[in-house]
């Protein structure tokens, strides 16, 4: 049976969230978001243990949500890094050596569901690396580059971008275990905005498994009222 570890990452400072809670603590009617994804991780059959990165200044609280949620299979809250991927390399160090494929998920995806997390596994096992996404379904334009990414008068549209081959990339995103080593050991100091990127430089194929529109990210404090509907219907 393969030994599969799986790492949260909620390490982020969440720039774009305001509110007097930080992200991972931030309520989704009455429950902490970090709460949601490490209880359906840990519940998993397949998990068998959970590496959970923090910033400094949130450790604290979230080990008192998991000993007051009695939230079992966490094997260690590791501090992040500056960015992103040092968060995760240092969730990766701190694995089971044991692991046989790594599963990575961002804690601001409070509804990651079980059949996303064995479909991915699954895939992963079989191709080396598997990724959750949905297709795109708005229309997207290439625009020119605001290095603030805000409106200015040079955001002119360059071109329409053909959607069909398009996906939004989420998480889960699950590794053979030396295969994510590898990447982020060659190339860990590429900036990127997920884990697979890492990979695909590597050369290696990673394939895309169906995720779910519910599976949102809470990157505002105005996402919490999308994810109190969510959390509602998913209690149903």
């Amino acid at each position: 049976m393969r030994y599969i570890s799986a790492i949260i990452v909620a390490a982020g400072k969440g720039k774009r969230f305001t509110g007097p809670l930080a992200k991972p603590l931030a309520k989704i009617n009455a429950l902490p978001v970090i709460y949601y994804s490490l209880k359906t991780l840990s519940g998993h059959s397949q998990i068998k243990e959970i590496v959970l990165v923090v910033n400094a200044g949130i450790k604290d609280g979230v080990a008192r949500i998991i000993k007051k949620y009695r939230i079992p299979k966490v094997s260690g809250l590791v501090i992040g890094g500056r960015r992103r991927q040092d968060s995760v390399y240092n969730g990766l160090r701190a694995v089971n050596e044991r692991a046989d494929l790594v599963l990575i998920h961002d804690g601001a995806r409070p509804f990651v569901g079980e059949e996303l997390i064995t479909a991915a596994i699954k895939e992963a096992i079989r191709y080396g690396a598997a990724i959750a996404g949905v297709p795109v379904t708005s229309t997207i334009k290439k625009v020119a580059r605001s290095p603030s990414r805000q409106v200015t008068s040079n955001c002119l549209v360059e071109k329409t971008l053909d959607r069909s081959g398009l996906w939004e990339i989420q998480t889960p995103q699950v590794f053979r275990k030396d295969l994510i080593f590898r990447a982020y050991e060659r190339f860990g100091n590429t900036d990127v905005t997920d884990d697979a990127a890492l990979v695909e430089k590597s050369g290696s194929r990673v394939k895309v498994v169906m995720g779910a529109y519910s599976n949102i990210k809470i990157t505002t404090s105005e996402d919490l009222a999308q994810a109190s509907q969510i959390a509602r219907c998913r209690a149903k």
